[in-house]
């Protein structure tokens, strides 16, 4: 055998180990690298204010139906709907009927961690249900469990994957910072973002509420006589401006995907994991799990649609009737007959040839 034959076959087992690990690697067809990005809507996983509704074993178990679903993405993003603390005193009284108030034990942001999201939102009307003392403690809750998160207050999640740069920003309704209803400011700092980063996605917590909401309503949406925005609108021009990914929440129903300059938009993702906290009724109950798929540039590639369901005391189990794609499909196509997206029965969501 000569020394180069010798050479060739000890770097065989080498070549093979490095072909099979490029084969892992997540690169679309002509070698680009790809995003994957697990989304879900409202999640409240128990409130001991003002009486205790909190799950069994710490709510350990409650994601334990998805765990697998959100581990698999580059990014599982939520909406952390309430804060994670131990202040006596809340920041506004409830009323029944029209005015919540959660509080979850900061110890729960574990069971966020190890069910495999890695980024929540705390832009949302729940986040300072126990004023500024309770959003504190639920940054340092998520951030003592190694999760990042993105509020009004202006923090950017921030990711390195497969070399692609990616943001991750937070806005809702309300007075500025990072409000939709006064899109100014939240449009320039996505122009910023949109030039230090490859990718820009934004979760937002905007529009109506409840059965009644289902659709997308053109113009400003209102809830309560309360301003919730103009969704449409501000996700186009988001857009415009260099996102590439919107994901809204917010309706506490799902609501329709539309493609919109090759960039999806997710006008509503539901209710996720809301223990006892929040109705679950009919349209309510369906909690959908959104896998999108992006190319480096920020172009969408394809994506799915998983079915999950939620009980009043439960976390999301899954939906043999698939339910929230069924509704989802029928909302996109009613609500966006010109889009080219695509559904199919079994999730996969694709764009029109």
């Amino acid at each position: 055998m000569s020394h180069f034959t010798r050479i060739t076959a000890s770097l065989r087992p080498i070549r093979g180990a490095v072909i099979f690990f490029l084969l892992l690697l997540p690169f679309n067809a002509y070698g680009a690298p790809t995003v994957t990005v697990a989304a879900v809507g409202d999640i409240m996983m128990g409130s001991d204010f003002p009486t205790p509704k909190l799950p069994p074993r710490d709510g350990g178990d409650l994601f334990a139906a998805v765990t697998s679903y959100l581990r698999r993405a580059d990014i599982a993003l939520g909406n952390l709907e309430g804060p994670l603390c131990s202040e006596e005193a809340p920041a506004k009284e409830p009323l029944p009927g029209r005015r919540y108030l959660f509080r979850t034990p900061p110890t729960y942001a574990r069971n966020l961690k190890e069910a495999g999201f890695s980024v929540l939102s705390l832009a949302n009307n729940h986040a300072r249900d126990f004023g500024p003392a309770g959003l504190e403690a639920t940054r340092k809750a998520l951030s003592g469990a190694g999760l990042q998160f993105s509020s009004k207050k202006g923090e950017i999640a921030r990711f390195d994957l497969h070399g692609v740069r990616v943001a991750v920003i937070a806005l809702s309704f309300g007075p500025p910072p990072r409000s939709i209803v006064f899109p100014a400011q939240p449009l320039q700092e996505i122009e910023r973002a949109a030039r230090d980063y490859d990718l820009v996605i934004l979760s937002i917590h905007a529009g109506a509420e409840g059965r009644g909401a289902l659709h997308v309503a053109p113009g400003e949406e209102r809830f309560l006589d309360e301003p919730r925005g103009d969704l449409v609108r501000f996700a186009h021009d988001a857009i415009e401006r260099g996102a590439d990914l919107v994901l809204a929440h917010g309706p506490h129903v799902p609501r329709a995907l539309e493609l919109y300059r090759g960039r999806l938009i997710a006008y509503s993702l539901g209710n996720f994991a809301t223990y006892g906290g929040v109705s679950v009724a009919g349209e309510s109950g369906y909690a959908p799990l959104l896998t999108v798929e992006l190319a480096a540039d920020g172009a969408f590639l394809g994506g799915n649609i998983d079915s999950f369901r939620q009980s009043r005391y439960t976390g999301p189990q899954p939906d043999p009737k698939r339910r929230a794609l069924r509704l989802m499909r029928r909302l996109s196509s009613e609500d966006f007959p010109d889009s080219p997206l695509v559904i199919g029965d079994g999730g996969r969501i694709a764009v029109k040839k």
